[in-house]
């Protein structure tokens, strides 16, 4: 559609696969995107994992079994998503998400590099 950027794109569907563990979110540009729920979890947008700054970031290791226990719409612009370790701190804007999906395989290789390189796991 014309006109339609990432940054005014508008959710249609949002699909919970519990089995999969995989959340599947549809605009209204056409996009759908397949998003696992250990990938929403170390990108979540909370300060928790991100810090307060550049450089404060905190690198979320072992959340390969992660899983998504809720999903609660806030507004019409974003939405909370429960894991089931608990965390519950990041809002996630339609536009993140559509961020997370058009760029899911650049930021997860990201994500896999920065794991190696601290040694870490996902495990």
């Amino acid at each position: 559609m014309a006109g339609i950027s990432p940054n005014s794109a508008q959710v249609q569907e949002i699909t919970l696969h519990a089995v999969s563990r995989t959340l599947e979110i549809s605009f209204d540009d056409g996009e759908r995107f397949q998003l696992p729920a250990e990938y929403l979890r170390v990108y979540s947008p909370s300060a928790e994992v991100r810090g307060h700054g550049a450089g404060q970031e905190v690198l979320q290791v072992g959340k390969r079994q992660v899983a998504i226990t809720a999903l609660e719409p806030v507004g019409h612009y974003a939405l909370k998503i429960t894991f089931d370790d608990g965390h519950d701190s990041g809002l996630y804007s339609w536009t993140y998400l559509y961020e997370l999906g058009a760029q899911q395989q650049a930021y997860w290789q990201d994500y896999l590099n920065r794991l190696a390189a601290a040694g870490a796991s996902r495990e």
